[in-house]
Parts: C-alpha cells; sequence; structure tokens
C-alpha cells in the first residue's frame, strides 16, 4: 500500500494531515494484528491440534461455568449459529462440552465445558497468556497500560472484554 492517496483533512502546519496519520495508525495496528493472531493460530495448531475459534468458544464457556444457550454462545462471539454449532459439536465430541437440554424450550440447548473442557482450557489459556507475553515483549507495563487506555477511548471499542 505504497501508493498515497488524496487526504480528507487539510494538512497540518507539520505537512500531514492527521486523517493520513490516523490511517498509517489503522495500518499498523492491523499489521500487528494478524502477525500476533497467525503466530497463535499456528501454536495452538501446532501445540494443541487446536484452533483459534475453538478456543475463542472454549474460552467464552469457562468465562460462563454454568453453561450457555447457543444463541447467546453465537451472540457473545459474535458469529452466526452455523459457526459455532460446528465447533461445538467437535468439542463434544471430544468430551470437552456437554449439551444440556432446557427443561420447557425444546429448540435451546445449553452447552458448557465438561471438567476435561475445565482442565484443558486451563492449559491452553495459561499458554496462550505466556505466547502473547512472549509475542509483545517489548511494549512495557505502563505502555500496556496506556496503549490500553487509548484503544478503550475509540468509538469501535464497545466496552466488552475477553
Amino acid at each position: 500500500m505504497s501508493a498515497e492517496f488524496p487526504s480528507v483533512q487539510p494538512a497540518t502546519p507539520g505537512g500531514e494531515s492527521l486523517s493520513k496519520e490516523r490511517l498509517r495508525l489503522w495500518l499498523r495496528m492491523l499489521r500487528v494484528t494478524r502477525q500476533v493472531e497467525a503466530e497463535l493460530r499456528e501454536r495452538l495448531r501446532l501445540e494443541y491440534d487446536s484452533t483459534l475459534p475453538r478456543f475463542d468458544v472454549m474460552a467464552a464457556l469457562f468465562r460462563d461455568p454454568e453453561g450457555l444457550k447457543m444463541n447467546e454462545l453465537s451472540r457473545r462471539l459474535r458469529v452466526s449459529n452455523g459457526n459455532v454449532t460446528g465447533i461445538v459439536e467437535r468439542l463434544v465430541e471430544d468430551g470437552l462440552v456437554e449439551r444440556i437440554a432446557i427443561a420447557g424450550d425444546r429448540r435451546a440447548t445449553l452447552v458448557r465445558l465438561t471438567a476435561a473442557g475445565r482442565a484443558t482450557f486451563t492449559e491452553m489459556a495459561v499458554a496462550h497468556e505466556g505466547w502473547v507475553n512472549a509475542l509483545l515483549d517489548g511494549v512495557t507495563q505502563d505502555d500496556a497500560h496506556h496503549i490500553g487506555e487509548l484503544l478503550h477511548g475509540l468509538p469501535a471499542d464497545t466496552g466488552e472484554r475477553r
């Protein structure tokens, strides 16, 4: 993306427009996010024969020990029911998640981690945290806090924490 696009804002006295600087920031954030995500996907695949979506489903279920309805799980993960259904099906086959019928509602099913699922996720989460820590090794605690606060203030931030 080396081509220069026309600026939507006039240049500041320093010569660059605020919109161009924000565009460069967005591209840097996107590049870093993609690099970190690619590394996490590879490590999950190699060390746990797992995927990032599978990890995300387990993380959501770990936060709700009583379980979640499938539609709640989809909503929290911001994906379609169809995407979650296949992942949950494989987790059930692996003995990491169980389905529980909801009395009085034949269409809804509650899903939750089994004891084996909780143990497996705990191990994966510890590794995941270590990988992220290593990948962001050059960021100090103060910088991480400051960057997090700045990003939290952006309109795209819904306030939900993972």
